[in-house]
């Protein structure tokens, strides 16, 4: 690759939150050659995927376009669950459950062919964010739902692409008579408190050989990426509150404890390891500032490279909380929420990602590629357009984000993969993978990751050495430790949870009663 490519491949990865702080060593891990040659894909499942996708073509395209016209937030995807049952209902799925795990907007779909087989999942999400309401023009101007919420993540096309794969995969094995299991899983709120954790503490996909799933990027892409554990805890301080200006000194100021608190967390930063991330928001300050504070509320993420390392980083936080309390005369609160394991990856489901991937053309019109210079345009970004070629096979890529895909990747084989959905440059939760997302390039991702999904899907249906070394490589990354919930065992339900699907009868009985 010449230089200029690798500082694409390079900028294109950290736009996408792929890589470390770029340097010598990160130009040297990306660039690595492979350990060895990918072989090609077959030609035959590959062939056999494009045609089986382009027979539900309609299909993965209305579960694009819908979901991104009716984009919903994390735990709130009513709509956006109900149109991924709908296709996968009409497809022949059985819906196994819904409200999965508790978590309302989750859901599980299955079919089956014969007795026995393989079992293989997958895993489309369909949550948006805030802030990132788009058109499908190449600048910014309200959507279908305003500027409030929009796909700036791509989740209405992985959605489409995984829940499409396996409607692909299913007709490809009934055409065969290929014994064996596709299941759905409904992957509400990944951006918050992602269901993924909540089935994995129930053991949902404990029973798979392997699961797959994808992610929209500036590039194509697949090998040995990992990405961090983490935990979400929220601090909350109780105070005494009195008026500023008369009588201070019979207050205790919550603020002023929130604020040691953030000095504490401050200085822990010289004495954690350099793959740590700590970052925090104040979400509750006080109301006035002639009103000494009784409440605030900080809510910090802590990021490491697995469960022991954040689990320690939680325990100090807890601590510093507890310490702020002290100096201040308040009393700390401490909710840990929400957890996650790293991303294991796996070796095997990599490559084989990646052979299928590489069968399949990265072809752009020149409206497209001009709708991508437009938007990089406006964001004030070098005019590169689209990537038009998938990455080399890449090599322990270390990433300082996180997701939810880590839990299930402690339970069976994961293998993830990228496809391009955006332009070269452009970072996810912009504005512009929400234009992309509702146009033709977004159409495009949806049904080229369709393909690679159900013909990495066809060939770990019919190929036990296959299944049998992703089960190894997943033996040897995660070891002999017992699989242990990130979840506390208290956190029952989301917290984030919307008020209508948490009130009961009981609440209207006693509305506006003293």
């Amino acid at each position: 690759m010449p230089a200029t490519g690798r500082r694409e491949v390079l900028t294109a990865l950290g736009a996408a939150g792929m890589l470390p702080v770029a340097g010598p060593a990160a130009a040297q891990t990306a660039a690595a050659p492979p350990a060895a040659a990918s072989a090609p894909p077959p030609a035959a499942a590959s062939a056999a995927a494009a045609r089986a996708v382009e027979s539900v073509r309609d299909a993965i395209l209305r579960l694009s376009r819908e979901v991104w016209t009716n984009a919903e937030l994390s735990l709130h995807e009513v709509k956006s669950a109900a149109i991924h049952l709908r296709e996968l209902e009409a497809a022949g799925f059985r819906t196994v459950s819904r409200g999965t795990s508790g978590v309302p907007t989750a859901f599980v779909s299955e079919w089956s062919n014969g007795s026995g087989g393989p079992r293989l999942g997958y895993l489309p999400e369909y949550d948006a964010l805030p802030g990132l309401g788009n058109a499908a023009e190449p600048r910014r101007t309200p959507g279908p739902t305003g500027a409030e919420v929009g796909h700036g993540c791509g989740h209405n096309m992985l959605g489409a692409g995984c829940t499409g794969g396996a409607i692909a995969l299913r007709r490809m094995m009934e055409a065969e008579g290929t014994p064996g299991t596709i299941r759905v899983y409904g992957c509400a709120a990944e951006e918050t408190e992602g269901a993924k954790v909540y089935m994995a503490r129930d053991g949902l996909f404990a029973d798979l050989d392997a699961a797959l799933a994808w992610h929209p990027a500036p590039f194509a892409g697949a090998g040995i990426v990992r990405l961090n554990a983490l935990d979400k805890v929220k601090v909350m301080f109780h105070g005494r509150t009195a008026h500023a200006g008369i009588d201070p000194w019979n207050g205790r100021s919550a603020l002023k404890a929130a604020e040691m608190f953030g000095i504490g967390v401050q200085m822990m930063r010289e004495h954690v390891e350099p793959s740590a991330r700590m970052h925090y928001i104040y979400e509750q300050a006080g109301v006035a500032p002639n009103v000494i504070p009784d409440f605030a509320q900080v809510w910090i993420i802590l990021r490491d490279l697995d469960r022991p390392k954040v689990e320690g980083l939680t325990a100090w936080v807890k601590q510093v909380a507890e310490g702020a309390a002290t100096a201040t005369q308040t009393r700390a609160e401490v909710l840990h929420f929400f957890g996650t394991h790293d991303l294991l990856p796996n070796e095997p489901l990599a490559r084989l990602l990646h052979r299928h991937l590489a069968a399949v053309p990265i072809e752009w019109t020149p409206a497209e590629q001009e709708f991508a210079k437009a938007c990089q345009r406006e964001m004030k970004l070098r005019e590169a357009g689209l990537a038009a070629q998938p990455l080399p096979f890449l090599h322990e890529i270390s990433a300082g984000g996180s997701t939810d895909v880590g839990e299930v990747s402690y339970q069976a084989p994961v293998g993830v993969f990228a496809w391009p959905t955006m332009p070269l440059g452009v970072g996810l939760h912009t504005w512009p993978v929400t234009a992309c997302g509702g146009m033709s390039i977004g159409d495009k991702g949806s049904l080229n990751t369709a393909r690679i999904l159900a013909a990495a899907g066809w060939e770990l249906m019919t190929d036990a050495a296959l299944r049998e070394a992703a089960k190894a490589d997943f033996a040897k990354r995660r070891g002999d430790r017992p699989f242990k919930p990130s979840l506390p065992a208290s956190q029952l339900r989301p917290i984030g949870l919307p008020a209508f699907m948490t009130r009961t009868a009981d609440d209207e009985m006693v509305t506006g009663i003293d």
